[in-house]
């Protein structure tokens, strides 16, 4: 199973999108989401010094537009799964399906603007705190009155909050942490950013989202999101809540995740997975950064993905858990059986009562990927429905 990845701020660097304008018909299309976005794309992604690429309100719709104009260029029928970090998420629902590339170019501009906004009503800040125990980490962010703003996995967890805060965490660091503070301009993914989320919402709410054509994952909590609705609702929500992509690199490897490849600017989301994914199950990564990175990136897919033949192709689907509580699958139904649409295969026990888990497409039940009475989350992968296209 192969995945995409799409990063997120402050993997961007001066002058990565110039080797891009030498394919035909990058400059118009940046030129064109510039017009959307409300920034001059070309100039910020070739000629901008660190400073003003670092500006939220320019950052977030450049770094969508890259992810995008890369991913033109590879056979995306083939790719299984997508999921992005922040802003990346923009990029990894339009993959995906849920959105057209200008809805997300217009929602990164609109989000960085707000977020930038928002940034300059009270001074704030975030910090990385490396290493250290993961319960005595958060404990410590928490005394400090400050949020985790994200969840990065392999021993990394960004505290975000007042500047105050900030200075006596790094004053009195949890045992075996070093803190490094992070030149943002606010504490992201925090309470501090409600007013930008407001904002967000109002014009995501003029969106009419498609359901994914492929698993997409949600930082909210790492699970696959099968509705093109409750996406956009999540993508408003993630402007306050924390990144867990600690739990999006767990469910890359409970779902058997084989090959990685990072959009453009790549390497960060490639070392987190790289550190975390480890051992004999280890996905093979592509970072793909200019065009000459092309030819790995599509002999990854080939080798990873569903290939194209002249045979039916399986098509995968996930069905996801509706609510939380305890999954319990159909006793009648077992690997290898077929499934119609609408079928009920199982149910999730919760406080108050039974919940139905229906199949929404047909197709043969390929893998169960939770277990009787495992506890699950809102959206996590329950089943695994292929189907011949």
């Amino acid at each position: 199973m192969l995945a995409v990845l799409s990063p997120g701020q402050g993997s961007q660097k001066p002058g990565f999108l110039t080797p891009w304008l030498d394919v035909t018909g990058t400059e118009a299309r940046l030129r064109w989401w510039s017009a959307l976005a409300g920034v001059d794309l070309v100039h910020l992604g070739t000629a901008a010094d660190a400073d003003e690429i670092k500006d939220t309100a320019r950052t977030q719709p450049l770094l969508v537009a890259a992810a995008l104009l890369a991913a033109e260029h590879l056979p995306l029928y083939d790719v299984t799964l997508t999921v992005g970090h922040s802003v990346g998420e923009l990029g990894a629902a339009a993959l995906a399906g849920v959105l057209s590339a200008e809805a997300a170019i217009t929602l990164a501009g609109v989000r960085g603007r707000e977020m930038a906004a928002a940034c300059a009503l009270e001074p704030t800040g975030m910090a990385a705190v490396l290493g250290g125990d993961p319960a005595e980490v958060l404990a410590a962010i928490d005394a400090h009155g400050l949020h985790p703003a994200n969840r990065n996995g392999a021993g990394q967890i960004v505290a975000a909050g007042s500047l105050d805060g900030l200075d006596k965490l790094a004053a009195e660091p949890p045992a075996k942490s070093r803190i490094i503070r992070l030149q943002v301009a606010g504490a992201f993914h925090t309470p501090y950013m409600a007013p930008a989320e407001a904002a967000l919402a109002t014009v995501a709410a003029g969106i009419t989202p498609s359901d994914p054509a492929r698993i997409l994952l949600s930082n909210l909590d790492g699970t696959a999101v099968n509705h093109g609705r409750d996406m956009v609702q999540r993508l408003v929500r993630q402007v306050t809540a924390p990144v867990r992509w600690d739990l999006c690199m767990r469910t890359l490897a409970d779902l058997g995740v084989t090959g990685v490849i990072e959009l453009p600017p790549a390497g960060t989301l490639a070392g987190l997975v790289k550190r975390e994914l480890k051992g004999t199950g280890a996905p093979e990564i592509v970072t793909l950064n200019t065009p000459d990175d092309l030819p790995a990136a599509r002999d990854l897919i080939a080798r990873h993905g569903m290939a194209p033949s002249h045979e039916p192709t399986m098509q995968f689907r996930v069905v996801v858990a509706p609510s939380a509580g305890t999954f319990a699958p159909a006793d009648d139904l077992a690997e290898g059986e077929t499934i119609r649409v609408g079928q009920v295969i199982g149910h999730v026990a919760t406080r108050q009562g039974p919940v139905e888990v229906a199949a929404h497409s047909g197709g043969v039940l390929t893998e169960w990927l939770a277990n009787h009475d495992d506890p699950v989350a809102p959206g996590q992968p329950l089943a695994r429905i292929g189907g011949h296209s």
